[in-house]
């Protein structure tokens, strides 16, 4: 198969989410002296905090929730595990999440050079990405990244969600290009691979974690670097 049109996921696959958010969390947790008043144990809040938002995201990105409330409830479903139901604490710390994410700049090794690879053996690179819409853009702008990308599509621009299939053709239609020349490259199981191959496209699945899988995507990698031996 000859690719032209690459479609990459940003969180978790090349951003890193996980180091990012930590980093956002631990600045809004000294901020607020959440130490003195919720817990002196900053990991294992940070752990709770990663488990709500990983479990309402998967409930956003299959409709059960809306945007507003994943936005706030994975921070209020922390502080419950503390006895703290304060719903005003919740939002604050969740809007202070929201305005400092974004200005993380801590990418996946190998990001810039696998990009600016692709980018130079002429292939045409898109962002399709669940993400927020103006935060997807600022981690873009502040990573330094975003100037590799042909189009990028958010499911606020699509009005839809990975793994549903019109997010899929909304990009493909963006990127005015066609399935046939183009793969899906995602860290996430379900909404990229599962997603991008219901949708009828070839996939690459970055198993950064070594997560085990029954599905079986046109190429399985371990390191961005390793997209150079495909492509």
């Amino acid at each position: 198969m000859t690719y032209q049109h690459l479609f990459f996921d940003l969180d978790h696959t090349l951003w890193d989410f996980e180091t990012n958010s930590k980093e956002t969390i631990r600045e809004i947790f000294s901020a607020n002296r959440l130490h003195e008043t919720v817990t002196p144990d900053f990991d294992f809040f940070f752990e709770k905090y990663s488990y709500h938002n990983k479990r309402l995201w998967h409930r956003y990105n299959h409709g059960f929730i809306k945007q507003d409330e994943l936005k706030w409830k994975r921070m209020w479903h922390t502080l419950l595990e503390y006895k703290i139901g304060d719903e005003m604490l919740a939002k604050k710390l969740s809007g202070e999440y929201l305005q400092i994410l974004p200005s993380k700049k801590a990418l996946f090794p190998y990001t810039r050079e696998i990009l600016s690879y692709l980018t130079n053996k002429q292939y045409k690179l898109h962002l399709i990405t669940n993400g927020f819409e103006e935060v997807q853009w600022r981690k873009l702008d502040n990573a330094e990244i975003a100037h590799y990308f042909s189009s990028v599509t958010t499911s606020e621009t699509a009005c839809c969600l990975k793994p549903h299939k019109e997010i899929f053709d909304f990009a493909i239609g963006k990127a005015d290009c066609c399935y046939q020349e183009s793969i899906m490259i995602g860290d996430n199981l379900d909404a990229d691979i599962l997603g991008a191959m219901n949708a009828g496209m070839d996939t690459i699945f970055v198993n950064h974690i070594n997560e085990e899988t029954t599905l079986q995507p046109t190429h399985i990698i371990y390191h961005l670097q390793e997209l150079e031996e495909i492509f």
